[in-house]
């Protein structure tokens, strides 16, 4: 573990942490059928496929973000898919994009379903799809902080 350092900058003593944490690296998404939801991520929605390998009985299977900061797990469901209203994602997970409209326009003509198309809410601008799999996710706006 790193421990804090100090440092006195102009006259003002600052505690300085250093990373433990650095990120998320990897998402699991259950899937009803690997095949499918890795043709629909790999395919409209761009993903690079990073492995597909044998986990003992199972199937290992990684796509990753388009930025490159994020895996995603497409890992077979064990139980009942999640559930949430209509008008609200069935996942955690939020993906972003530069151009939100633009972004929905292109995906759709790709054949990516959006139950809520774009919509400015308080905390910003956001719209929901689902993936092959009934899954639903926020799609957002990346803000420049």
């Amino acid at each position: 573990m790193k421990r804090s350092s100090h440092e006195v900058i102009e006259g003002v003593r600052k505690v300085v942490i250093e990373e433990m944490v650095r990120g998320i690296s990897q998402v699991v998404l259950e899937v009803e059928d690997q095949d499918r939801a890795l043709a629909f991520w790999a395919g409209p929605m761009g993903f690079e496929v990073v492995r597909d390998a044998l986990y003992g009985d199972a199937r290992w299977l990684e796509v990753r973000t388009p930025d490159k900061a994020v895996t995603v797990v497409l890992s077979l469901r064990h139980g009942e898919p999640a559930t949430a209203p209509e008008t609200l994602p069935t996942s955690n997970v939020f993906f972003y994009c530069d151009d939100l409209r633009g972004t929905c326009e292109g995906l759709r003509a790709r054949g990516v379903e959006f139950p809520q198309p774009p919509v400015r809410q308080p905390f910003g601008w956001w719209s929901m799809f689902e993936d092959s799999e009934g899954n639903r996710f926020a799609l957002m706006r990346r803000e420049v902080t």
